[in-house]
Parts: structure tokens; sequence; C-alpha cells
């Protein structure tokens, strides 16, 4: 072993992707995988070599730009949470039958128990779907290990593999035994006899497809090492991958005897079908612990003659997160000495803005506004960022919020619909990641519709990274077709409450598309002084420009 850190699970991944020699890191900042693409780029900063660490504009873009370093012969990593997988779904299916060169591992970060989500989706789902290989550590040294292995897989099997983590293990802290990093080096470009594996038109696409599906054999063949059946005695048996596998080790160690049933630890799909069915045989009861979905527990339920139990049977909730007392209950093993456990009945705190964020001062100029044009029980369309706190009482101030870009295109909709006035509400960093095309969209509608864009120059909600869209955002919207008399820009302070809200209640007056961009610094990232140097850089190109004999007055 090379050294020894702590780390989390989600940092282990991104040191294990720089120690395996990548080229290139690309992300779309979101809880819980932020940190995976952060201790990436730290070490790369600190040990350039060539290498580049990037957040992208969205999860899609994010990939693509992985798919090239890949193409390019090298290795590359890309992250995002589950949902940013969506966005990234068309290219990351896609790349299952173009393959890979340069190995490329995906970093999914899933959110059970939705604390920072819209939904529960389990990324598993998504790679068989696009047959492709998934691995799922349950500890932050196996966060390490099987990235490393990934990149391996990922060269061997000429496809790209996911490792899938989950809020719990993404967010725990241990300590990782580092392998001695490797310096990147690449293949070279693909050759070209395999180009036309690259040119997804239908005739090539067809044939990608039928090898894909006779890769399926070797894949498994592969991963199968990573699954293992343990044997035992009695008719029970236990399934466990991910979390679940780390929390029945850790009852194992409280009660003996479960380490005498017969198990089958789960770390990598798709699971070798003759695996399964050797383990069900002669079993009666078979109870299924897994994050999220009740993958296992449903392949399991078609091969055997065996009580499978688990999500589907009330076993364990059907949402939310896996715990050891949902183990515990499951197996029966709650005992006297847990009825008397102290339990704490604090209250619940619900989040809230920042003191001093702008984003307050753009709601109440904006409620202010609908309340003088006599429209108090306006909807007003959300989108997702810090801001989608307004949806919360006493403010309530947005009344939809369904996914990334949705706040425009909603809005857009219901003008179409005659709902007049339409309000969208959506962030810089949203806006640049999927506001655009719906903003072309509102554009040519010619609809009353006002698309109020909170520009505080950072992607907020998930660490104050710099926004993709940083000191753009009013170039962006003239180049999707606003005209320049229906863009303002306004800045959000109690001392301009009364020149926002004209400002606003002139747009929202107006019979077609208009756009306010309300652009204050976030407070957070003032503190940590995240924009100062681009700012120092800003203003010193600005006066370098202004010196120039063609620029002087």
């Amino acid at each position: 072993m090379a050294q020894s850190t702590l780390t989390l699970g989600v940092e282990a991944v991104g040191c294990a992707a720089f120690d395996a020699g990548i080229m290139g890191a690309f992300g779309y900042p979101g809880t819980p995988s932020t940190e995976g693409f952060e201790y990436a780029e730290a070490m790369i900063q600190a040990q350039p070599e060539g290498r580049v660490a990037q957040w992208a504009a969205n999860e899609k873009v994010a990939y693509d730009l992985a798919l090239g370093v890949s193409y390019a012969g090298h290795r590359s990593l890309v992250t995002m949470k589950h949902v940013g997988l969506n966005v990234a779904l068309d290219a990351y299916a896609n790349s299952a039958l173009t393959g890979v060169r340069g190995g490329l591992v995906l970093l999914v970060a899933d959110d059970p128990g939705m604390h920072s989500s819209q939904n529960e989706q389990d990324s598993r789902k998504l790679a068989e779907f696009a047959w492709l290989p998934c691995l799922e550590p349950s500890t932050v040294q196996e966060c390490y290990d099987f990235t490393w292995r990934a990149f391996e897989l990922s060269e061997s099997l000429q496809v790209p593999v996911m490792v899938r983590l989950v809020t719990r293990l993404a967010h725990c802290r241990a300590a990782l035994h580092r392998q001695e990093p490797l310096s990147p080096s690449g293949l070279g470009v693909a050759p070209k006899e395999t180009v036309q594996d690259w040119v997804l038109i239908p005739s090539n696409a067809r044939r990608r497809y039928l090898d894909l599906l006779a890769k399926q054999p070797r894949l498994i063949a592969q991963l199968s090492p990573m699954n293992q059946l343990v044997p035992g005695s009695g008719s029970r048996g236990v399934v466990v991958s991910g979390m679940g596998r780390a929390y029945f080790g850790q009852l194992a160690l409280e009660h003996p005897e479960l380490a005498a049933l017969p198990r089958l630890e789960v770390a990598a799909y798709p699971v070798d079908p003759r695996l399964e069915t050797a383990f069900l045989f002669g079993l009666e009861d078979v109870f299924v612990f897994e994050e999220d979905y009740p993958v296992l527990e449903e392949r399991l339920g078609f091969r055997g003659t065996a009580r499978v139990h688990g999500r589907l049977d009330g076993a364990v909730p059907r949402t939310g997160e896996l715990t050891p007392r949902q183990l515990k209950n499951a197996l029966t093993l709650i005992t006297a000495e847990g009825k008397g456990a102290i339990t704490l009945d604090l209250p619940l705190r619900a989040p809230r803005f920042c003191d001093g964020c702008g984003h307050v001062d753009a709601y109440e100029a904006m409620q202010s506004a609908l309340q003088n044009l006599g429209v108090p029980d306006a909807r007003v369309f959300g989108d997702i960022g810090c801001y989608t706190l307004a949806a919360q009482e006493p403010m309530g101030a947005i009344h939809a919020v369904v996914e990334m870009g949705a706040s425009i295109s909603m809005a857009v909709g219901a003008a179409l619909a005659g709902q007049t006035p339409s309000v969208a509400v959506i962030g810089d960093s949203t806006f640049g990641h999927s506001g655009l095309p719906a903003l072309l969209t509102a554009a040519d509608s010619g609809v009353n519709v006002t698309i109020i864009i909170l520009d505080n120059r950072v992607v907020g909600m998930t660490g104050q990274q710099p926004s993709q869209a940083l000191d753009q955002v009013e170039r962006m919207v003239l180049g999707m077709g606003i005209p320049e008399a229906q863009l303002q820009v306004l800045t959000p302070l109690p001392k301009q409450h009364e020149t926002n809200v004209r400002a606003l209640e002139s747009a929202l007056r107006y019979p077609g598309p208009s756009v306010i961009v309300f652009r204050r610094e976030c407070v957070q990232s003032l503190r940590r002084g995240v924009l100062k140097e681009h700012d120092r850089e800003a203003e010193a190109r600005l006066e370098q420009a202004c010196c120039t004999p063609e620029l002087r007055p």
C-alpha cells in the first residue's frame, strides 16, 4: 500500500480514479455525489501532469466530455447523482453501443430517503437497462478498491462501468489505504477499423447492439468473482448488497448465530443466474436487504420456490433508507434489551434561507408586484436549487417544483393554456443546465410569460461551485431570442425594493415573454471568497481593455 488517508466514501472514488491514472474528471454538482469530483479535482490541481478536472453545464455534457477523453484513449471519471443520470441517459445508454477505449467510470450517488432529491430512483435499474455493469461497494475502502477495479473492467470489456453509492456510504468517513498512483497514460485514438463502432447510424447501431448482447456472458463471468455465496445451515437465508451487506456484517458481530445463515453477498451486477439458483436450493425463506428498489428481491422471486421477504412484502419498509434496525426487525432480533432504548424527541427544524440571502428580497419583490396587479393567488413555477425553499410557509412563493429546468417550460405551457400572468423562477446554474432550450421555446411562443432568473453566481445548494453561466446570463437570454427591451437586470436588496417591484409589474403586464435577472452573489460564497480571484482577473481584463487606444473615449 502506498499511503493511508481519511476520506468520505464518495471521496474515495475520486481518489481511486486519480490513482488509477485518469486524464479527466467531469461532473455536475449534486448531493451526495459532489465531493467525489471535488476530491479528484483537488488532487489533479496539486499534480496536473496534463490532467483536467472540469464542472460541466449539465450531466449529459459531463458524460460526453468523459466519453471524448475515452475515445482519445485515456481513462476518465464522470460524477453525478441519481436524478442527474436521467439527464445523461441518452449519452450513457448509447455509450454502451459505442463502447469505450480508455476506461470510463461513472460515479452515481443515489439518495434513498430523499434527503436532497425529488425521488428515490435506483441507478441499478439504469445499468440493467443499458446492459452495463454496476459495482456496489459497502465500505469506504471498497469505494476505492471497486473504482480501481471498475477501470480495469471497463478496458477489459470495452464498456463504461457504473460505481453506485448511496447517501449513507457516500458521506461516511473512514481510513483509506491507497495503492501506488499511476501516471496518466493513453492507448491513442480509436484505430480506423473501429471508427464505425462510434458512428451510431442505424446500420452500425444494430450491429453494435448485437455485439453488446453477445458480450453479456463474458461480462457476467468477469463480475462473478465479486459476488460470494457463503454456505450455511438451516432453511432461512439472506441476500445482502451495498449498505445491507455492511449492516448485516455489523449485526453478525452482535449476534454470531447470523453468521451460520446461508447468504448471497452481491457487489456487482448483473448477477450470474446460476449463482442465484445455487443459493436458493433447499431454502424455504429468504430475506433480501438492499438499498432502494427491490432489484434482487424481484429476481429471486422468479427463480425458486422459497418465500422471498423484503420491500415487496413489507418485511422491510418500501421507502426510505435501509437501517440496521430494519434488519433486526425482519430477522426478529429485537430483544428485551432494545425495548428500553433511549429515544430523543427532538423538534424538527426546517431548512431556511441564509441570513442576508438575496433570493428573499427577490421573492418579496415578486409577491408585492403580483399583489399590486391584483393576482395575490398567483401560481408560480419554481425550479431546483436553494431558492426552492421559497415553497415553504410562511413565504409560500412558488407552487410547482418538478425537475431541473421545468419551471420555464411549465410556465409557457400554462400561458398557452390561458394562465395570465404565468411566472417561472429559475437559478442561474439551473438555467445553464437545462433552462436554455425552454427559453428558446418561450421566446418563440409569444405568450405572456415572465421568467425570473435568480443569479447568485454560484451553484449555491451544493457548496458554492462557480456557475457555468457566471456573468453570461444576459448574453444567453438575448441569444435565445428575448428582445433586449424585455430583459432587465436588477439587484435584490431591501433598498431597491420599490424599484424592483415596478420593474416586475412592467414585465408581468407585457403581453409577450420577458426576463428579469436578479443578480447578487451568494452570501456564503462571498464569505468564502469563492469568486474573488475570478472577479480580480475580470477587473484586470476590463482595465486593460479600456486602456487600449481603440477603446479610449
